[in-house]
């Protein structure tokens, strides 16, 4: 098992599900709206973010463009986006759990494999969310919608870290 590998995805579930729940309620002028230095509306960002978490699973097993979200998806609402989100980092969570050691992947593209080590896809997975959870963080409060605190330190109580000895 891959203990420090599996608790970076447990915290990558956990800002994935606060970020999504605090967009549920938005509007759609407020979920369409840009801002500039953000790579895409709220919209877009959270279906990239859903859409991502599927692909980084098929990656593990050397596969992907199977009908994953992206950015010009259909709009499915918040709550199907959550059980994508929910249902993929249980996925990468138990993927990071298997992982006592790492095994290489061929993962085709263009007629071509290219070859990586599994772990790869999870630490892809982890930065991916840091980076585009960031910029819904940004793009919002820009626009005057608050935010969740999804630092590490907001987690680590309901994870069990930093008890007083």
């Amino acid at each position: 098992m891959n203990a420090p590998l599996a608790a970076m995805l447990r915290y990558n579930r956990w800002a994935n599900l606060r970020l999504f729940e605090a967009c549920r309620g938005l509007s759609d002028d407020l979920l369409d709206a840009r801002v500039e230095g953000v790579s895409g509306s709220v919209r877009t960002l959270l279906l990239h973010l859903a859409g991502g978490q599927q692909t980084f699973v098929l990656r593990t097993q050397g596969r992907q463009h199977e009908g994953e979200l992206s950015r010009s998806s259909a709009w499915p609402g918040i709550d199907a986006l959550l059980e994508v989100v929910a249902e993929t980092s249980d996925r990468l969570v138990a993927i990071a759990e298997a992982l006592d050691e790492d095994v290489d992947v061929d993962l085709p593209w263009q007629g071509k494999a290219f070859r990586f080590p599994r772990s790869f896809f999870l630490v892809h997975a982890v930065e991916h969310g840091v980076e585009h959870r960031t910029e819904v963080k940004v793009a919002l409060a820009h626009l005057g919608v608050p935010t969740p605190d999804l630092d590490a330190w907001s987690w680590a109580p309901q994870a069990g870290f930093g008890a007083e000895v």
